[in-house]
C-alpha cells in the first residue's frame, strides 16, 4: 500500500512558525544567534564595507566580483536600468492612468506593464541565461520605477537618470534632485545591503511561491511587491518613525508605550517574528543614524531605551529590541527620502533578493502546493450536511 495514503498529514503551527519548506544557499538568518548571511559571508560586513552592486552579484551570481567582474557588472547593471524610449514613454502613460496615494501601488502595476512591454517569458520556458537577463533588468528598474511614480505625483517631470553616480547614489539624484553627499550614498548603501534578503520572508515566499508555477519573472515580482505593501511586513518605517513624531520628547515615550500596550496595538518598529534578541540590522542602522546625526536620531536613540524598559517590565518573558523597521525610517529621512517611499525603497533592495530565490526556485520543476485542514461544517460524500 502507498504509504503517502496511510501517512497522517503534519499540520503546521500558525503562521508555519519554524517550519521549514525548502533548501536553498542564498543565505540564512539565525534569530537565536542574532545574526544573518548572503551566501557564506556575514550580512552586516558586507554592508560595512561592499557596494550595493557587489552585493547584487553576490546573490545573482553566487561570488562577490573582482575588480573586472565588478566592472562589468556595474556595466550591466547600469544598462539596464536605462529605460528605452518607448517602453519609458509608455510606463509613464500607465503611471498616469494609476495615480494611485500609495506608490507601492503605482509601483507593482508599472512593474506588470514593464515586463509586458519587454516580453518576459514564463520561467518553465526559459533557459538560465534569460532569467537572468531578466531578472537583472527587472531588479535594476525598480528605482527608476518608484523615482519617476513619485515625480508625477509632485505634479513634474521625472530626472533622467545619472548612471556614472553608482546604482544608490542615481536613486537618492533621482529622488532628490540634489547630487548626493557621500555620506548619504554610504549610509542609505548600508540599508540596502541589509535588506536585499532575509531568509523566507512572506514576500520572498511568495515570490518563490508564484515561481514554482513556472510563471514569468515579473509575476512573481508583482506578487512580492503585494506581500510587501502589508504593514506587518514593510509599511513598518514610516509608522516607527510616526510614532517618534506622536511621542515627540524621549520623557514621553515611557507613558506612549504603556498606553500603546493598554490599548492592545502593536509598538511599531520593535520586536521581530525571527530574532529573539538583538536585530543586527537594527545595531548597524542605529549606529549609521549616530554618524548621520541630527534631532530625530538623538530622539530615537532616548526612546528606545525607553520603549525596551517599558515593554521588558510588560512582557518579561520575551526580549523585544528594536528592528531593522525602527532606525530605516530615521536613516532614510536623513538622506533625503520621504516618508511616503521609505517602503517602495524597501522594495529596491528586496527585488534583488527576491529574483535571486525565483531564479532558485525555478530550477525545482515542482510546484509548492501544501494541504489545509478543513474545519467547516461536516458534509458526507453525496454533498449533503451530516
Amino acid at each position: 500500500m502507498d504509504s503517502a495514503t496511510t501517512t497522517a498529514p503534519l499540520i503546521a503551527p500558525p503562521g508555519l512558525a519554524g517550519v521549514i519548506v525548502a533548501d536553498t544557499t542564498i543565505g540564512d538568518v539565525r534569530g537565536a544567534e542574532g545574526f544573518f548571511h548572503y551566501r557564506q559571508y556575514d550580512a552586516t560586513r558586507l554592508a560595512r564595507e561592499r557596494s550595493f552592486e557587489e552585493v547584487w552579484h553576490l546573490l545573482v551570481r553566487g561570488t562577490l566580483p573582482d575588480a573586472q567582474e565588478l566592472a562589468a557588472w556595474q556595466e550591466r547593471t547600469a544598462r539596464a536600468a536605462t529605460v528605452p524610449a518607448d517602453v519609458a514613454a509608455a510606463l509613464v502613460t500607465v503611471m498616469r492612468a494609476v495615480a494611485a496615494d500609495d506608490p507601492l501601488v503605482t509601483l507593482r502595476t508599472s512593474l506588470s506593464a514593464y515586463g509586458s512591454l519587454v516580453g518576459d517569458k514564463p520561467l518553465w520556458d526559459s533557459d538560465e541565461t534569460t532569467k537572468e537577463a531578466a531578472a537583472i533588468s527587472s531588479a535594476a528598474v525598480v528605482p527608476w520605477l518608484v523615482a519617476t511614480a513619485h515625480a508625477l505625483a509632485q505634479g513634474r517631470e521625472p530626472r533622467l537618470p545619472r548612471p556614472e553616480l553608482g546604482h544608490v547614489g542615481n536613486y537618492l539624484w533621482l529622488i532628490t534632485g540634489v547630487e548626493p553627499a557621500p555620506e548619504h550614498v554610504a549610509a542609505l548603501s548600508r540599508y540596502l545591503i541589509l535588506t536585499i534578503d532575509h531568509g523566507f520572508n512572506n514576500s520572498t515566499f511568495t515570490a518563490r511561491t508564484v515561481a514554482s508555477t513556472g510563471a514569468d519573472l515579473t509575476a512573481c515580482l508583482v506578487a512580492g511587491i503585494g506581500s510587501l505593501s502589508g504593514p506587518l511586513h514593510g509599511g513598518a518605517p514610516s509608522r516607527a518613525l510616526d510614532a517618534l513624531d506622536e511621542i515627540g520628547s524621549a520623557d514621553r515615550a515611557a507613558r506612549w508605550a504603556r498606553d500603546q500596550l493598554a490599548s492592545g496595538n502593536r509598538v511599531m518598529g520593535f520586536g521581530h517574528a525571527v530574532y529573539r534578541g538583538t536585530d543586527p540590522r537594527s545595531e548597524l542602522l542605529k549606529q549609521t543614524a549616530i554618524d548621520l546625526g541630527g534631532p530625530t536620531a538623538e530622539l530615537a536613540v532616548r526612546v528606545e531605551d525607553e520603549v525596551v524598559a517599558v515593554l521588558a517590565e510588560a512582557k518579561p518573558d520575551r526580549v523585544l529590541r528594536a528592528n531593522v523597521e525602527y532606525y530605516a525610517g530615521v536613516v532614510m529621512q536623513a538622506c533625503g527620502i520621504p516618508r511616503e517611499l521609505f517602503t517602495p525603497t524597501f522594495a529596491c533592495s528586496r527585488v534583488v533578493g527576491w529574483t535571486a530565490h525565483v531564479l532558485e526556485q525555478s530550477r525545482d520543476r515542482k510546484i509548492i502546493r501544501p494541504l489545509s485542514r478543513y474545519a467547516g461544517p461536516q458534509v458526507d460524500r453525496a454533498g449533503s450536511p451530516v
